[in-house]
């Protein structure tokens, strides 16, 4: 009776909270119900974890060369298309970078960076295919806790994002982020293609450093809304989360920097498609 009591308490909290929904994407896909994602992100932790390692113990790695390179310049075209939608639906049309709020109207500008916002929720969804390669591969070294646990935040983030708020501030950080990922998965689609190209990687020892100013960048314009004296953005818990997550990932990457520059530490050898010390999607 208590179980049920809490189950039906639990159905009315989600009923109340769903009201405050963007109607706009309820039809979208996979934006119905949280349910979805959540199977999808169990069936991942599952296999990279235990699954996929088993099945790989007694197989020799696969050569995935053809598939990593098609992958890794497909998400580099992905990115770049994403990146211009979100400058083209409010980040260079008209956003001040201060207190933009989002824009719940059905004019083709707001619906277009609603689906912006969409399609970069979805991109995460392919992106766990990073962890998967890494699986077939037998890479088992670089399926670390802050690997998956990026992976698998990020689609659970998101999918409340697009819910609730799909445009204003809090987009600003996944425009970012899809210019860092051009210049990433380009460096790994590169490396993919085998040692012959990699004289065309003299950029590698950059790489840490976009990163870093991603952070630094992303940390910078969400706190602006900390001193703002009125800011009606309408789902605040987002800033903080978006502001806490950076700020994590910024200290790591200067922890990194202090290691692999400042004390002058062997950097690491490039890696394709993950964290490791020096990658953060």
């Amino acid at each position: 009776m208590a179980f049920n009591e809490l189950t039906s308490r639990a159905v009315l909290l989600y009923d109340e909270w769903i009201k405050d929904a963007d109607p706009r994407v309820e039809d979208w896909p996979l934006m119905s119900s949280p349910v979805p994602q959540t199977i999808i992100v169990a069936f991942y932790l599952y296999f990279v974890t235990s699954l996929g390692p088993k099945l790989m113990e007694n197989r020799k790695p696969f050569d995935m060369k053809q598939i990593l390179t098609i992958y890794n310049f497909s998400l580099v075209v992905f990115s770049l298309y994403m990146c211009y939608e979100f400058l083209m639906s409010g980040w260079a049309t008209g956003y001040s970078y201060k207190c933009d709020i989002v824009d719940y109207s059905r004019t083709p500008q707001a619906l277009r960076m609603a689906w912006t916002c969409w399609l970069y929720y979805f991109s995460k969804y392919i992106e766990l295919f990073d962890t998967v390669f890494f699986v077939l591969r037998k890479k088992n070294n670089q399926i670390t806790f802050l690997h998956v646990y990026h992976h698998s935040v990020m689609l659970w983030t998101w999918w409340f994002g697009v819910k609730f708020a799909a445009g204003g501030l809090g987009t600003f950080h996944a425009m970012l982020n899809c210019i860092v990922h051009v210049i990433m998965y380009a460096y790994y689609g590169v490396s993919a293609l085998g040692p012959a190209y990699q004289k065309y990687l003299w950029w590698k020892k950059y790489m840490t450093s976009v990163q870093l100013v991603q952070f630094i960048m992303v940390v910078t314009h969400i706190a602006q809304f900390f001193f703002m004296e009125d800011c009606p953005y309408q789902f605040p818990v987002f800033l903080y989360v978006i502001w806490i997550y950076s700020s994590i990932f910024l200290v790591l990457f200067l922890n990194f920097w202090y290691h692999a520059y400042t004390k002058g530490q062997r950097l690491p050898k490039p890696i394709s498609n993950g964290i490791s010390k020096g990658k953060a999607h």
